[in-house]
């Protein structure tokens, strides 16, 4: 995934209902688990350095804010 879809990616993945959480953060970058809508399986994961995508996610480490 290029870091200019990774926040197009997430907000669709959020957007349809699909949970997500960030699996790791550093000063430049984090790591996102995209799991299933029950909230169990994790189906996909990430690594970006994308500033829009940080910015977005801010603080929050999953989809419940």
């Amino acid at each position: 995934m290029s870091a200019a879809a990774d926040l197009e990616t997430l907000r669709r993945w959020d957007d349809a209902g699909g949970h997500w959480r960030v699996v790791g953060r550093s000063a430049t970058g984090v790591t996102v688990a995209l799991c299933r809508c029950d909230g169990g399986e994790e189906l996909q994961r990430f690594t970006s350095d994308d500033a829009d995508l940080l910015a977005w996610l801010g603080n929050r480490d999953d989809a419940t804010g």
